[in-house]
């Protein structure tokens, strides 16, 4: 970890050094000490650019271009051809060869993991709460402890809690992603599904003591508060800067989404009634969404000059990419072919 520090500050120090009157030195800067200060998986940086980039361009593009657009990084083509590798081991890429050219693309069960992402991320709206509850019993006896292990990660993983050994809930009266979650876990004949309604005071006292018992909103505040301090300045910074170079935009975007989504995704998205008062997420997302829509059009402009498919450069991006975040400015981006 030691040595991939010093390589990945050596590439990033000579990328901020480079005589180019259009980056931003503070920006600069910033980037290069949370490159610094956080070491990121060269697998899950990948992940989250083909989740917040590549999938909303018909996801798939040359490893070639790849290995160029993440290079910023300090991350060498070598570490990208064996991440790449991996995620197709893993069924969320696969690979077409055509000619000497390797293209990724995004598997259907990579699709289907992205989308789920996408709208805890990108959806601002948290559904109206009349009290109801989804209770899943998860029996002693008929499952293996690798198998209740595994379906308990996968409830959380959906925003359930657990408030009693075996017994997982969530509020809410939508019952067809959990039960897309137990067929697709082989689950469905295994557990026992309860639907309830709270009697009662939905935000009291003893209402509240269970929440905080069985999802850990202190942690998941304190997660969004450090969100918010480590990229004020950067806001602050843009904000003051008409003036925005695209590859900088690029490697910003990819860092705030990159740690929003670390984030986010252990965020239950409770109903507004069983939050603390002044809950912090409200504030870390809108600041992802002001520092994304800063970013955005430079972004762009960068993928579309570096990024490279089979027919030339990236098509446009699906329309659902500007219904992120609420709604985003639609521009057109120049499709210029990768040098």
């Amino acid at each position: 970890a030691v040595a991939r520090r010093r390589v990945v500050l050596r590439v990033v120090r000579l990328y901020i050094n480079q005589d180019d009157f259009m980056k931003n030195r503070a920006l600069g800067q910033w980037i290069e000490k949370e490159l610094a200060e956080r070491l990121i998986r060269a697998n899950s940086l990948i992940i989250t650019i083909y989740g917040d980039m590549i999938s909303i361009h018909g996801g798939t593009v040359w490893l070639g271009s790849l290995i160029k657009l993440v290079m910023p990084f300090g991350i060498n083509a070598r570490m990208v051809r064996t991440n790449v590798f991996r995620l197709s081991a893993e069924k969320w890429l696969i690979a077409e060869k055509i000619g000497r050219r390797s293209f990724y693309s995004l598997t259907a069960s990579g699709k289907r993991r992205f989308e789920h992402a996408h709208r805890r991320i990108y959806d601002e709206t948290r559904p109206a709460w009349q009290g109801e509850w989804l209770l899943v019993v998860i029996p002693a006896v008929g499952l293996t402890t690798a198998q209740r292990e595994a379906l308990r990660k996968e409830l959380i993983w959906e925003g359930y809690g657990s408030i009693a050994p075996g017994a997982m809930v969530f509020p809410s009266a939508e019952r067809d992603s959990l039960l897309e979650l137990l067929q697709t876990t082989g689950m469905h004949d295994r557990v026992v599904i309860i639907q309830g309604q709270t009697l009662g005071a939905l935000a009291g006292k003893p209402l509240k003591e269970m929440v905080s018992e069985g999802w850990n909103l202190a942690r998941v505040a304190q997660e969004y508060q450090g969100f918010t301090e480590r990229f004020r300045s950067v806001a602050r910074t843009l904000n003051g800067s008409p003036v925005r170079e695209p590859e900088q935009c690029f490697m910003i975007r990819t860092l705030l989404m990159h740690e929003f989504r670390r984030v986010q995704l252990r965020d239950p998205l409770l109903p507004r009634q069983l939050l603390p008062t002044d809950w912090p997420g409200d504030t870390a997302r809108a600041m992802c969404r002001e520092i994304y829509m800063l970013c955005q059009q430079k972004t762009e402009e960068h993928l579309m000059t570096v990024l490279e498919t089979a027919d030339g450069p990236l098509p446009p991006a699906a329309p659902e990419f500007y219904s992120r975040f609420g709604g985003i400015a639609k521009h057109t981006a120049v499709n210029r072919r990768p040098v």
